[in-house]
C-alpha cells in the first residue's frame, strides 16, 4: 500500500479515537476541512510542517505519527 493512503488510515483512525471531527482538526491545526479530508482518503500528501500541525492538534509527537504509518506499512 502507498505510505499517502496508509497515512490517511492512520490519520483518521487517530482522529476518530480523539473524537475530534475534521472540522475541529482543521481548526487546531490550522488547515482546511478539505485538505484534511484529501489527506485521510490519500489523495494528498503532507508537508512536514503540516504533519507537525496535525501532530500538535492530536497532542501527539510528530515522531509518534510517523511511527504508527511504518508501523502500519510494516503490516
Amino acid at each position: 500500500m502507498e505510505v499517502d493512503r496508509i497515512f490517511g488510515i492512520v490519520l483518521k483512525e487517530l482522529r476518530n479515537q480523539k473524537k475530534i471531527s475534521q472540522n475541529d482538526l482543521a481548526d487546531l491545526a490550522e488547515l482546511d476541512r478539505t485538505y484534511i479530508s484529501l489527506l485521510e482518503r490519500g489523495l494528498r500528501q503532507p508537508t512536514i510542517e503540516t504533519v507537525f500541525k496535525i501532530s500538535e492538534a492530536l497532542k501527539i509527537k510528530a515522531s509518534v505519527l510517523i511511527q504508527k504509518v511504518e508501523s502500519y506499512n510494516e503490516n
